[in-house]
């Protein structure tokens, strides 16, 4: 990679290969076989990596993955239903405002940005309150890089009758969810992450019975999944102008998340990837936030260098002259950092990249280092 072109080392977007970026040099018609063949393909391949063929529809909406958790909020919760939000980072508390801006009653339930939810905090709160109707998770915290115990918490919630709407924006291709064994209303993820496509798309596996009862509960136009289900279904097209860019890149970087072996092989990739990145940067002092057992291997959160000689704006912008792009910390109350593990990045590149931080760091002159 040169200079002009850096590694993105962020949780999305992120860096993809040039297969994918060529899949974009093609125009298509919104309207033509072709395409929609396109977008059934995909969705196809999407219910493939969770095994949901057989119980959830695969709806894409255009737009960022929030646009995407918006309208399964919308589309799914009833207007009378009362969500639990369990939070423990800032996408947590996005889901939150979403309840909150969609009129959605929603109570919290808030963790140290370094503790996960467990599903006795669950299991406790669904019990102190009858009239929860869904919970809402957040599979991979993107602000830290916390796992939280989607699959422990999915049976409680089962076993207490309520439905569970997964964010798994950070996770999903990645971290393992079989949707024949982990019941969810919901699960949301989209083009720009762990399936190395380019942003524009989300998409969300909704359960088919849960889906074909939410008629009438969205109150947008645009961001109603019944509607663009129903449309697609009976016409094979996107009902507004669909993202073609962005389905062609995700259709060829799907070709070629098969051909490196499927979610297995990108977990792996993944977590080699998080492996060097934590090694490399404990030889140069920078200690992580999160403790290993309950850090995913999707984006990692560095507590910065304790030097007054360091200010992140500087230190990003060096390193980014070295060919590789951080991400700022998301954190209120600890000033870090954060880098991603994820992207069409190899462990060799997460080596370079950190001899990178460490060379700013020495030019910096931080004391630490």
């Amino acid at each position: 990679m040169s200079i002009a072109e850096p590694i993105l080392l962020t949780p999305g977007p992120l860096t993809t290969s040039a297969r994918t970026r060529q899949a974009m040099m093609v125009d298509w018609g919104s309207w033509d076989d072709r395409f929609n063949q396109l977008t059934a393909s995909l969705c196809e391949q999407l219910l493939a990596i969770l095994n949901g063929a057989a119980t959830h529809h695969c709806v894409p909406l255009q737009g960022s993955g929030t646009f995407a958790v918006e309208a399964a909020i919308g589309t799914l919760v009833p207007r009378d239903g009362k969500v639990l939000v369990l939070i423990n980072g800032a996408y947590g508390k996005r889901l939150a405002k979403i309840c909150e801006v969609l009129g959605r009653s929603f109570s919290t339930f808030e963790t140290a940005e370094d503790e996960p939810t467990t599903a006795a905090d669950v299991d406790r709160l669904l019990r102190a309150d009858s009239t929860l109707t869904h919970v809402a998770l957040i599979h991979c915290e993107t602000s830290t890089g916390i796992l939280n115990p989607l699959a422990e918490i999915a049976e409680v919630v089962e076993q207490h009758g309520k439905r569970l709407i997964i964010d798994a924006m950070s996770s999903f291709g990645a971290l393992p969810v079989d949707a024949q064994k982990v019941p969810f209303d919901a699960l949301i993820a989209a083009s720009g992450k762990c399936l190395e496509g380019v942003p524009g798309m989300g998409f969300v596996f909704a359960r088919k019975d849960s889906l074909a009862a939410a008629a009438g509960n969205s109150n947008s136009l645009a961001m109603d999944l019944f509607d663009q289900h129903a449309y697609m279904q009976k016409t094979g097209q996107w009902r507004f102008t669909p993202p073609t860019h962005v389905v062609a890149a995700l259709h060829e970087a799907l070709l070629q998340y098969n051909e490196e072996g499927g979610l297995p092989a990108r977990h792996a990739r993944y977590a080699a990837n998080c492996q060097a990145l934590m090694e490399e940067m404990g030889k140069l002092g920078l200690r992580s936030f999160l403790p290993a057992a309950i850090q995913a291997p999707i984006i990692a959160t560095f507590h910065a260098p304790q030097d007054p000689r360091y200010q992140f704006k500087d230190f990003y912008e060096r390193v980014k002259a070295k060919g590789y792009i951080l991400y700022p910390g998301k954190l209120t109350q600890v000033e870090t950092f954060r880098v991603g593990c994820i992207g069409h990045v190899s462990p060799d590149e997460m080596h370079q990249a950190v001899a990178a931080v460490g060379e700013v760091l020495r030019e910096m002159e931080v004391l630490e280092i």
